[in-house]
């Protein structure tokens, strides 16, 4: 349709210049007749009827190669429509917020664990390893105490919300929060599994605490924090961070238990 109707504009344009050439041609029959007097307007004429033909092949050229290019054109078109297609459907699995934990969470985890070291470091401006003493092995892990996993929620999952239980929350804020629950979840894995001599001596009555939770029967092998460790950057002990314990709840992500004096939320694998 594209080159037809290009062609049709070349047609109107080709007619164009011809009408005005044979109005010069005519002129120059004219003019013939007093030959002495018109020979240097006849020169003038040729050379501007020479200058449109020029005009006239150069954009029969232009035409041709985007007429060429049309085709081109239209499969490029087609494969993007496709490949959008394709991402259109692959983002119906994936969450809208994927957070970066890793780097954040490891940094966290060495500024409690090794407040010493992490100073050093960072007067420094990068990580390096002590040469002296050598490091301690790492502590064996054991079952069911890998690192948690990070379990978000779909928009689907959200909307099956009543507009009462979901409130102002939106996907972005949940899946925010689940990424903050699995790094409190690390970092008290990691209390639990240092050493003492690693543990600043602050922290050492939290790490005794939260030892003797993990080995309650309701909590074992389990990764879980507490409510105290809510202190964002996106889960926060306010209204709003009860809101989304509730949805998360709801949805088979946490349970919750009561321990001692402490409020332990569990991370739990959805069904």
């Amino acid at each position: 349709m594209e080159a037809e109707k290009a062609g049709a504009s070349l047609d109107s344009l080709i007619a164009g210049f011809n009408s005005r050439i044979s109005e010069l041609q005519e002129l120059v029959i004219a003019r013939n007749m007093y030959p002495a007097s018109s020979v240097t307007d006849l020169t003038a004429v040729d050379a501007a009827v020479k200058a449109m033909e020029l005009q006239v092949q150069a954009i029969k050229d232009r035409v041709r190669d985007e007429t060429l290019a049309i085709p081109k054109a239209k499969k490029l078109i087609d494969a993007s429509l496709k490949q959008q297609r394709k991402l259109k459907d692959m983002s119906i699995y994936a969450p809208t917020h994927v957070p970066e934990r890793m780097s954040m969470l490891n940094l966290d985890t060495n500024r409690c664990l090794f407040p010493e070291s992490s100073q050093q470091n960072t007067g420094s401006g990068i990580f390096k390893l002590e040469e002296d003493p050598a490091p301690p092995p790492p502590p064996k892990e054991k079952k069911g105490r890998s690192t948690p996993p990070l379990w978000f929620i779909s928009a689907e999952e959200l909307d099956s919300l009543s507009s009462y239980m979901r409130g102002r929350l939106t996907l972005e804020k949940v899946n925010a929060a689940i990424n903050d629950m699995a790094t409190y979840a690390e970092a008290n894995y990691q209390l639990i599994a240092a050493p003492k001599k690693n543990v600043a001596g602050d922290r050492w009555e939290k790490a005794l605490e939260i030892r003797d939770i993990a080995m309650h029967e309701a909590v074992k092998g389990k990764h879980f924090f507490l409510e105290t460790d809510m202190k964002g950057p996106s889960l926060k002990l306010d209204n709003t961070g009860k809101a989304i314990l509730t949805v998360l709840r709801h949805l088979g992500r946490v349970s919750e238990t009561r321990i001692g004096h402490h409020r332990v939320i569990i991370l739990l694998k959805p069904h």
